[in-house]
């Protein structure tokens, strides 16, 4: 008698293997997913290295310490507060050499080490730095993640899951918090009903709202024809809970939204939850793409 071979992989092992593998068949948006940063070659690091031999720009240097932003930093050199060996310097392009000793207000200053760490952020879990009402935040998941004080790059309301980025570089964080960045994300949406190819359509054309147009990248069904519930949308506006806004708008209530994709960076092999530090060429993709890069 033949022996059946029997599988030690669970039913619902292989079912969700199954339904992964079919949804990234038909998934619009998994390709951009998977080879936005993997696809990325680092400038060369030649500039960086002269640079280095040259020095640092003195308002950098004190931006760089944490006391301040770039621009209040210069305000800070022309009203004499920093020192470098002894001696007031008061000129913007100052280069401060590895051995100077810098000092604000009599007090030695020393570059900070910048933290970046991205989290997959779960349900019921506050994007916020405090919660009056002792509520847990995205802090609470990162803890001990960075000695420095980290903070998150922009919002995610509380049920809303996926990727975010928290840091302590205010200049990256500026730049891509500032509307002219027009970062990309992506979001994977769970409607209450199926989305009707009119509505999908009106959506791609842009939908009015009480706060203007709010205008999309683009907009796919995600599964097979028949669970129209289901869309990956894609747009580099920031306004307040807009997603759920563009789906209210035309009578629709948002089940699960998810963001996928944030400025290049994606949630592949970081659980629910979970979080880790970018690697040194995802941070170079920030830094040099910090916009919507089309081509």
């Amino acid at each position: 008698m033949v022996k059946k071979k029997i599988s030690r992989t669970s039913p619902n092992k292989i079912s969700r293997s199954r339904v992964e593998d079919a949804k990234s068949k038909i998934d619009p948006f998994a390709q951009k997913i998977e080879q936005t940063v993997k696809n990325f070659k680092a400038p060369s690091q030649s500039k960086d290295r002269t640079s280095a031999t040259e020095g640092i720009r003195l308002n950098k240097f004190v931006s760089n310490s944490g006391i301040c932003a770039r621009r209040k930093a210069d305000e800070f050199i022309q009203q004499g507060f920093v020192t470098v060996n002894g001696n007031v310097v008061m000129e913007m392009g100052y280069k401060v050499q590895r051995n100077d000793v810098v000092k604000f207000k009599g007090k030695k200053i020393e570059p900070i080490k910048f933290s970046y760490i991205l989290l997959n952020k779960p349900k019921s879990v506050l994007t916020t730095t405090d919660d009056e009402l002792n509520r847990k935040t995205v802090l609470d998941l990162v803890q001990g993640a960075s000695k420095e004080r980290i903070y998150p790059i922009g919002r995610l309301d509380r049920n809303t899951t996926g990727i975010l980025l928290l840091t302590n570089d205010g200049e990256l964080a500026q730049k891509l918090s500032h509307p002219s960045s027009q970062v990309t994300k992506v979001y994977q949406v769970e409607l209450d009903k199926p989305l009707s190819e009119k509505d999908r359509l009106a959506i791609k054309a842009g939908i009015e709202l009480e706060d203007g147009l709010a205008q999309v990248d683009e907009i796919e069904y995600t599964l097979p024809r028949g669970d129209d519930k289901h869309v990956g949308i894609e747009l580099h506006i920031g306004k307040n809970r807009i997603v759920r806004r563009i789906f209210e708008q035309l009578g629709y209530e948002v089940m699960r939204l998810d963001r996928v994709l944030y400025a290049g960076l994606t949630k592949k092999n970081v659980p629910r939850g979970k979080w880790r530090y970018l690697s040194e060429k995802e941070v170079i993709f920030l830094k040099y793409f910090t916009g919507n890069n089309k081509k």
